[in-house]
């Protein structure tokens, strides 16, 4: 097969080192790629939020499936283009990526499927905010309603914090994805990632991980979009998971077949638990970044069938075979991100390192200049590692960061501190 991946970072590189490993794969390309992917497949420019751009280019390039890494193109309807073309591919339509696309939509199918999730209110209107957020108190979750590249949400704990986001958000900040807020009640407890295969009408668990939010050790600082994660996440017992299957995620796909607009892809529910009960914190539409590397890494080859089976409407018969192992990944970053922060500072060591099923180091943000890999991005590398153990896993992928010569960068120290204390 020739199989097309759309995307630039960590998730396309996990996802196009997984796929490059099953023999179905002939050709392999990914558009745009990076630094690292270059090593595993065919890089090619191309606009990935242009539906038409890509049918032409799979038809030009005898692309037989197409994997949509990022949410943007899926809530552009790149999807709905390829399945018009007879396209075979992996990732919902835009009408089901408003699961991701809306925080005010994802509320709605809750209500309407009576999946638990946090107490909510919805406005346009930034007085009417700031006195719903006066009258609830801190701490209190604001969101921006649409896609704001995992920059969103402001978890406010004092009310200061909580009228500032509502005055960002409702005044421009996020452009037309904050044109509404969703603010919800703060909700405690642990939280873990689910990922889950639809076809439209089956489903199929693939995996558990938890990822690390804040920049700092301790999980202290800011929000990012994830500095390091591992899988499985041993909050998701089996007990867990067959509660949220039954009680959050059937209910959400029958609901939106009911619809209409059934849900084909990677569905990745963020769970907060607490007493063993989940309640669904928010749904993302495609596989989560850095939460990928670690699933491909325990998948392997696998990978690719699956997303087949997805794409082809026959997940029913689809079986996910697991190794007893687990796998952590430790996000190196540019200094100053989430913030500003420079590019082009070169990246040594990287020849070094080992690349196999056990040790790889994915690319996030990099870039090629004068023969050099340099940082591109805010997070630009994924050092990834398996082992029998989730202390071992974490053992050598810290081994591996040791190595890389990038002072310009930083990582967390701590990442599986929950599981591992």
């Amino acid at each position: 097969m020739n199989i097309l991946i759309l995307g630039s970072g960590g998730r396309e590189h996990s996802l196009a080192w997984a796929v490059k490993q099953n023999p179905k794969c002939d050709r392999l390309i990914v558009a745009p790629g990076n630094a690292g992917i270059a090593g595993v497949a065919e890089c090619a420019q191309l606009d990935i939020m242009d539906g038409a751009a890509v049918v032409e280019f799979a038809a030009a390039q005898s692309v037989d499936f197409v994997i949509i890494g990022p949410e943007a193109p899926l809530a552009a309807g790149v999807a709905d283009a390829l399945r018009a073309a007879g396209v075979l591919c992996f990732g919902p339509s835009a009408a089901a990526a408003q699961l991701e696309a809306s925080k005010a939509f994802t509320k709605e199918i809750c209500d309407a499927s009576g999946a638990p999730t946090a107490g909510y209110a919805r406005f346009t209107n930034a007085t009417e905010a700031r006195a719903y957020v006066e009258a609830q108190g801190a701490p209190i979750v604001i969101k921006a309603d649409g896609l704001a590249a995992g920059k969103g949400v402001v978890v406010a704990m004092t009310l200061q914090e909580a009228v500032a986001a509502v005055d960002d958000m409702l005044g421009g900040a996020f452009g037309e994805a904050g044109a509404e807020v969703v603010i919800e009640e703060f909700m405690d407890g642990e939280e873990a990632s689910f990922f889950i295969l639809s076809d439209g009408t089956n489903i199929l668990p693939i995996g558990t991980a938890q990822d690390h939010k804040r920049a700092f050790d301790g999980d202290a600082g800011p929000n990012t979009g994830g500095m390091g994660a591992y899988s499985p996440a041993p909050v998701m017992t089996d007990g867990v998971v067959q509660k949220a299957l039954d009680e959050i995620v059937q209910p959400t796909v029958d609901e939106m077949a009911r619809r209409g607009t059934p849900y084909q892809g990677v569905l990745y529910a963020g769970f907060m638990i607490k007493d063993g009960q989940p309640r669904l914190v928010e749904y993302n539409v495609r596989f989560g970044d850095p939460e990928c590397q670690v699933l491909m890494m325990r998948l392997g080859a696998q990978a690719l069938d699956l997303m087949l089976a997805c794409g082809e409407a026959r997940l029913g018969e689809a079986q996910v075979h697991w190794a007893d192992d687990h796998a952590l990944t430790v996000v190196m970053a540019a200094d100053g991100y989430p913030g500003s922060y420079d590019k082009g500072a070169r990246i040594g060591g990287l020849d070094a390192l080992p690349e196999d099923s056990m040790n790889m180091v994915f690319h996030a943000g990099t870039a090629f200049k004068d023969d050099h890999v340099v940082a591109s991005g805010g997070r630009v590398l994924n050092v990834t590692a398996r082992g029998d153990t989730l202390a071992e896993a974490r053992e050598s992928a810290y081994a591996m960061v040791d190595k890389i010569d990038w002072p310009e960068g930083f990582n967390r120290t701590d990442i599986g501190w929950r599981a591992l204390g």
